[in-house]
């Protein structure tokens, strides 16, 4: 009778483990849903659809200021010409990544789009990027911000320029209006390296008066989606 009622028992505890177990996996797998709400705050430079990545504490959209680590393939692609081809390949590769998500269309000036993504435990961690169109290179960005399980978010994103491309202002590069040229690249005395974009200064075909800011360039809201 004893024999039985301890085999009984390491049962009990064999199963109550299991089901601990589920239940922990469960709530790592758990996945949480965002509404990531981009608003554009330039006068007159179009931001191209921007995407939206959930990812570890590991991944780096980009390095700021260092010429050992220079944009990725994806990140000039998306800098240079608003082309999120390459960017998402190396986004699926990662590890470090989650989800990622795009917007539906361009955000024009004064304008917002909504992107909804998902996150899990360990990959709660947001960055979003997208190009301001009339530039050779400059995109803006938020990197690595942590979705809050309670309430809202809000903050600026400034713009950066991506270096891998001369900052000549000239039309022939340039695929935002009134050029309208992209895939045109002018990399000959390219930065290389990201930094804070500095603007549209007038030295080739853009107007400063219209298509200059002074950052940030756009706002960014995060909330959490209820069920």
């Amino acid at each position: 009778m004893n024999r039985l009622r301890a085999t009984s028992l390491v049962l009990v505890i064999v199963v109550c483990g299991i089901l601990a177990s589920g239940v922990a996996d469960a709530r790592k797998d758990k996945k949480t849903v965002y509404e990531v709400t981009i608003t554009n705050i330039t006068l007159w430079q179009i931001i191209s659809p921007p995407i939206v990545i959930s990812h570890k504490k590991n991944f780096k959209l980009f390095v700021l200021g260092n010429t050992e680590y220079p944009a990725t393939d994806g990140l000039a692609a998306l800098a240079e010409d608003a082309d999120t081809a390459a960017l998402i390949g190396e986004l699926e590769a990662s590890r470090s990544v989650y989800s990622y998500a795009e917007a539906d269309d361009v955000i024009l000036p004064g304008a917002s789009r909504t992107v909804r993504i998902e996150t899990k435990k360990g990959y709660d961690l947001l960055s979003v990027a997208g190009m301001l169109v009339t530039t050779n290179d400059t995109f803006f960005a938020v990197r690595g911000v942590k979705a809050r399980s309670k309430g809202d978010m809000a903050m600026d994103a400034r713009a950066y320029d991506a270096g891998s491309e001369f900052n000549s202002e000239v039309c022939d590069y340039i695929p935002g209006p009134p050029c309208g040229n992209g895939g045109q690249r002018d990399t000959e005395d390219a930065e290389g390296y990201v930094y804070i974009s500095s603007g549209i200064h007038g030295i080739g075909d853009l107007n400063p008066a219209k298509f200059d800011w002074r950052n940030p360039v756009a706002t960014i809201m995060v909330k959490k989606v209820k069920k």
